[in-house]
């Protein structure tokens, strides 16, 4: 009974693997899969076969994106696709080259947005930058929220924003969920700060040696994580003030809720 019960594992195991290593064949043939025929016959910076975009956005989008090459030299060129796909026909196609980006929305993945970048856009706008363009504007709330054809253009409009600046090395923009976490940071890195700083004895009034042997603590969660992303991503100056408040009621908070509760129980006696 154990032999014939471990075998059916031993089956169920092989014939699970077969089935992956299948898909992962067939999925690799579909990524490579060269199709110029669906591309159309005149010149034009987006190809939206999966008809995202109005016809209106799209003859906009056209005209802005050949207007900005004219300008700048920079070759942006976007692709939509969903059950279709040119492939790798679209480098011959748009003869991308290391000052062009692509940008191609499929909604079959979890992210609808993927980019491939030249060599020389790289030195403009670093690896970390598209990584973040991709979650902010891809991601399936966003989308959900703001539909599939703000994606493509909200994000393409940060890139060309960057571009014109000589460079980016976050996605500019602070949407309301990063900010308050930001937020989050500074008032937990505030706490931290004002728990060291409690005095350890009565004439001391705070006390500055614990604050600093806690600083690497609470200055990476204000400082790195709560000013840090706010001054990369916007010039306003209201989410700044509000963090640096956190953090300062933060302290306040939690070097007085110590002070007091060491002076009520004196007071009562």
């Amino acid at each position: 009974m154990q032999n014939c019960f471990w075998r059916r594992i031993l089956v169920s195991i092989t014939v699970f693997f077969l089935v992956g290593s299948i898909w992962v064949m067939h999925s690799q043939s579909a990524l490579a899969y060269d199709n110029p025929e669906l591309l159309p016959d005149k010149p034009t910076p987006v190809v939206d076969l999966a008809k995202t975009l109005t016809d209106i956005q799209e003859q906009q989008l056209v005209q802005d994106l050949n207007q900005f090459q004219a300008e700048t030299g920079w070759k942006l060129r976007v692709l939509t696709q969903y059950d279709r796909t040119p492939g790798r026909a679209v480098i011959k196609f748009w003869g991308l080259d290391d000052k062009s980006i692509l940008l191609v929305a499929d909604s079959r993945g979890g992210n609808i947005l993927s980019f491939s970048v030249g060599d020389a856009v790289y030195e403009l706008l670093p690896r970390t930058f598209w990584i973040e363009l991709q979650t902010r504007f891809g991601n399936l709330y966003f989308v959900r929220e703001e539909g599939e054809d703000q994606a493509i253009l909200q994000a393409l409009q940060s890139v060309k924003g960057c571009l014109l600046k000589g460079g980016c090395i976050a996605v500019p923009g602070l949407p309301r969920e990063q900010w308050i976490l930001t937020l989050i940071s500074s008032v937990l890195g505030g706490v931290i700060c004002g728990f060291a700083g409690q005095p350890r004895s009565d004439k001391q009034a705070f006390a500055w040696q614990w604050a600093l042997i806690f600083s690497p603590l609470w200055g990476i969660l204000f400082i790195a994580f709560g000013i840090g992303p706010v001054v990369t991503r916007t010039q306003e100056w209201l989410p700044i003030v509000r963090n640096i408040s956190g953090f300062l009621i933060g302290a306040l908070v939690a070097y007085l809720s110590v002070v007091i509760s060491r002076s009520s129980p004196s007071a009562e006696s």
